[in-house]
């Protein structure tokens, strides 16, 4: 039972009943800072710099980036992680879970307000006590915990890079792209950025239920339609 999971199809007309967009007033497109620019942070934040969005990828070491960003065009930067959260509308993290603690130490009052997708994914033998803490109280609350004060969305955390690299734009049917978490507009511009990315949002419910597309829960590497994604989620609810 995942309780209160309710899943939504997050199609535009669902987003636009949330009463917002993924583009800010006047209709330019959101600034993304991506922290953390390896195989999910690479893959999805250039989906988002092909669909139009700038996007400043960040790591601890931005020099590593030059190529990333000179392939990706000039609506790409590499930068430091502070650099990326003060440029970012909107904050994507793909990070080793590991680091969160550390993450939320360093910049959780940069990152506080902003809306915050979250790809990280616990394992027990890579990220140590964190992972320990999130076998207990659930990947998604135990995120939260350590990104406290942002707007939190789960979201592209539920496959592997080489499916978003591979499985994007795909026909006739997108591949849907699982999301949970417990701010409504937040909810509704990562919907939008995941239809920027070429696959379709499904709203799962609250943050709690994010633990179900997390690494061990039954929508892990579930790649399909959201029609089959829906059914697989309501089957779930009963």
């Amino acid at each position: 039972m995942l309780g209160a999971m309710g899943a939504v199809s997050a199609q535009p007309s669902a987003v636009a009943a949330f009463g917002t967009t993924a583009l800010s007033p006047g209709g330019k497109p959101l600034r993304i800072g991506v922290i953390g620019s390896g195989r999910i942070g690479g893959t999805v934040g250039g989906l988002w710099v092909k669909a139009g969005h700038p996007v400043l990828f960040s790591s601890r070491h931005p020099e590593q980036l030059k190529s990333l960003v000179e392939g990706l065009g000039p609506n790409a930067r590499a930068g430091s992680v502070a650099q990326a959260i003060e440029f970012g509308e909107v904050l994507f993290v793909a990070v080793p879970f590991g680091a969160l603690p550390e993450l939320g130490k360093q910049y959780g009052q940069a990152m506080a307000g902003k809306i915050v997708l979250d790809a990280t994914n616990a394992y027990t033998h890579r990220d140590g006590a964190a992972a320990e803490e999130a076998l207990v109280d659930g990947v998604a609350i135990t995120s939260a915990r350590y990104l406290q004060g942002t707007r939190l969305v789960r979201a592209f955390n539920f496959t592997s890079a080489s499916d978003f690299a591979t499985q994007h734009h795909r026909k006739p049917q997108r591949v849907a792209v699982p999301i949970a978490g417990d701010d409504r507009e937040a909810l509704a511009v990562a919907s939008q950025l995941v239809l920027a990315a070429g696959f379709e949002p499904v709203v799962i419910g609250s943050l709690k239920a994010a633990d179900s597309f997390a690494p061990g829960g039954p929508l892990f590497r579930q790649v399909g339609s959201a029609d089959e994604l829906r059914r697989r989620a309501q089957a779930l609810g009963r």
